[in-house]
């Protein structure tokens, strides 16, 4: 069984936090406004949640990882660990937000089932997360090494990235009406580099190298070099995302 992803919070702090940065443009589509009730799907550390927050919105953070829903708790909010793939609740709120988290659930559907019985009826969906073609260049040098050194190279490429038309078609058939979706490239500096991303967001592949991690690191960072690193030693990641804002239709 391959090992699953773990997250610290200060490491995600140090060489991540780019990620809840980003998130305002995702946050003005969502438009929380005083007094609802919005569920943050996915909510990492809380950086963002608190964000949303902060107009007046009722938060409840969820997230599968202890150490993360622990941070968020640290910022006085509602943090809870479920699995967002087995949402347990029942049309209580008025949003459901997501940002750069939908990519690890890999059951979409029932991801959406869980975001549908949460939703209050004509309730909104707002979410930004990786979107075909994120990662491309990261993804494939990681297969490469891991085939190199006789590793499984599926730890490679864990996430969930979907095509516009391919969610779009996927959120109908669960009951909403997108309203916009699209997918937008978006070259991401890497404040601390390729290999800091890579030990943050692929652990579990390069634990498989044992006292070899980090050659097989410094054989993935070379391998991307050409592509992501620019003429003054700066790194960008390749990221492809996937914006969307869809509605609960009414059941009559």
């Amino acid at each position: 069984m391959a090992e699953k992803q773990t997250w610290s919070a200060d490491s995600y702090a140090r060489n991540a936090r780019f990620v809840s940065d980003l998130g305002a443009d995702v946050v003005a589509l969502l438009d929380p406004k005083p007094g609802e009730r919005i569920l943050d799907l996915g909510c990492g550390d809380g950086a963002l949640t608190e964000k949303v927050a902060a107009a007046g919105a009722e938060v409840v953070a969820v997230d599968s990882s202890p150490e993360f829903v622990a941070a968020a708790k640290e910022r006085g909010l509602d943090a809870r660990l479920m699995d967002g793939e087995a949402l347990t609740f029942s049309g209580e709120f008025d949003a459901v937000f997501s940002n750069a988290a939908l990519h690890w659930m890999r059951d979409a559907a029932a991801v959406l089932d869980g975001v549908s019985r949460a939703l209050k009826p004509g309730g909104r969906f707002v979410a930004e997360f990786g979107g075909h073609g994120n990662v491309a260049a990261i993804a494939t040098a990681m297969v490469a090494v891991a085939r190199h050194r006789g590793v499984d190279p599926a730890m490679a490429h864990p996430w969930y990235f979907p095509t516009p038309a391919e969610y779009a078609d996927l959120l109908e058939a669960k009951g909403f009406s997108v309203e916009t979706i699209f997918a937008f490239s978006r070259p991401t500096p890497l404040p601390t580099g390729m290999k800091a991303w890579i030990a943050v967001f692929r652990d579990p592949l390069f634990r498989q190298f044992g006292s070899q991690r980090e050659e097989a690191l410094d054989e993935a960072e070379a391998l991307l070099a050409p592509a992501l690193c620019d003429s003054s030693g700066k790194w960008h990641a390749d990221y492809v995302r996937l914006r969307v804002a869809a509605s609960l239709k009414p059941v009559f």
